[in-house]
């Protein structure tokens, strides 16, 4: 261990602390460093008693910690922390007085100070140091893990901008390459069809056939690029009007496979509202698809959690495995052959990303029996916001079926909500 009152710093050797000391009682400095040596410091230590010389020594080296006496003939010790912010730097201050009243004491530490030792109690000071250097120490690493954060979520952002930016760009240039293959292969298919072997035909449907799914692929993948890129232009949103809307272009799906639509009293939220409409048709129609023997039976319900609502939409279709659970969520994610269901799988990615840019998020729970439910939380227009529940909805007349049970349910859950329906 080492300690000097050089007007430099010394090298200091592995494991030593630097130390500044404002002190200008030579004595009072020696005990101070007889303190931190029986502490088990190594340390070097300079001793400075103006503000010149402090400022000096901060220019020449950054001292690990500085430990000042709070009165001074020419300037007090807390004056060395205002030299600090100054410099721009944040060194852990320890204050070491004869007398320092516990308000003054408060107020030191108010103002920055990190600690305080009086001289009659110097014993105290090898600890306060630890302490304050082990502050320190995790300050910066917080600080670094921030920075770190922050310039890992920089480049993530600007990642996926260049990603969405590559999806929007490739998918819309390959468009017009392949509707051309598209047109041409139908051609050949109109013209020449029986006019060569069996081969040649089942080979040139093969090629249709492919042409247009990757059209269909293209034009997913557009879909999903452009979802949630609105979501910025957020307004107030009546999703009771958003289901009317989906309910009437999913009729002919509806009538077509008998399926009975309900939802009680739904709420307003801050969002996109041709998304939210998105959210809801994918969702529904999703139920209408992915259906059982029997016919379809959708419930549509939200209830209010803190500043945002808990949309449900239950189904009794054919249910997903546990396992999958994540699966579904991800673009292109099929759990079926294209025989059994028709799609390419991008409608829960699309509903997943609109949901989780508008800060909400969406998930799959079982349902009791068969079948499943899907929830996703979108946030209230604001935190003022009265609960919509109770108030009164108009249905579409298009596949919505009254149910008793339900609504006792809606009534309970809700307290003023009504469902009126109309079977199909």
């Amino acid at each position: 261990m080492t300690d000097t009152k050089a007007a430099s710093w010394l090298t200091p050797l592995p494991n030593e602390i630097r130390v500044l000391h404002v002190e200008d009682n030579e004595m009072d400095a020696e005990l101070v460093a007889q303190a931190l040596r029986k502490g088990g410091f190594a340390f070097t230590v300079v001793v400075v008693q103006t503000e010149a010389e402090f400022e000096r020594q901060l220019r020449l080296q950054s001292p690990d910690v500085v430990i000042a006496d709070y009165n001074l003939p020419q300037w007090k010790g807390m004056e060395a922390l205002e030299v600090l912010r100054r410099a721009g730097l944040d060194i852990p201050l320890i204050l070491v007085s004869g007398a320092l009243g516990d308000i003054t004491a408060v107020e030191c530490i108010k103002r920055g100070a990190t600690d305080y030792v009086l001289k009659d109690g110097l014993a105290r000071l090898p600890e306060a140091v630890r302490r304050a250097l082990e502050g320190e120490r995790l300050l910066r690493s917080r600080r670094q893990a921030e920075e770190d954060l922050a310039r890992k979520v920089k480049e993530l952002a600007r990642s996926n901008a260049e990603l969405e930016q590559f999806a929007y760009i490739a998918s819309h240039d390959l468009q017009e390459p392949l509707r051309m293959v598209a047109t041409y292969t139908q051609l050949l298919a109109e013209r020449y069809r029986g006019r060569l072997d069996e081969n040649a035909d089942k080979f040139i449907g093969y090629a249709c056939e492919g042409a247009l799914r990757m059209q269909t692929l293209i034009q997913d993948l557009l879909a999903f690029s452009r979802a949630g890129r609105n979501c910025g232009t957020c307004v107030r949103v009546d999703c009771n009007a958003a289901m009317e809307e989906v309910l009437l272009s999913l009729g002919p799906a509806i009538e077509e496979s008998g399926t009975a639509v309900t939802h009680g009293a739904l709420p307003s939220v801050w969002a996109n509202r041709s998304q939210v409409t998105q959210i809801f048709q994918n969702l529904i129609g999703n139920a209408i698809k992915f259906r059982a023997k029997e016919a379809p039976a959708i419930s549509v319900q939200a209830e209010k959690a803190d500043q945002q609502w808990v949309f449900s939409v239950s189904d009794n279709g054919i249910g997903i495995a546990p396992e999958y659970r994540e699966n579904i969520f991800v673009v292109f994610q099929r759990l079926h052959t294209r025989t059994e269901y028709p799609g390419n799988g991008i409608g829960l990615a699309i509903c997943k990303k609109i949901i989780e840019h508008c800060g909400g998020k969406i998930w799959v729970e079982p349902q009791a029996g068969h079948g499943s439910i899907f929830k996703f939380t979108l946030p209230c227009d604001s935190p003022a916001e009265k609960d919509l529940c109770g108030e009164k909805m108009s249905l579409s007349s298009i596949g919505v079926v009254s149910d008793a049970a339900a609504e006792t349910r809606q009534a309970a859950s809700l307290q003023a909500g009504d469902v009126s329906a109309t079977k199909v």
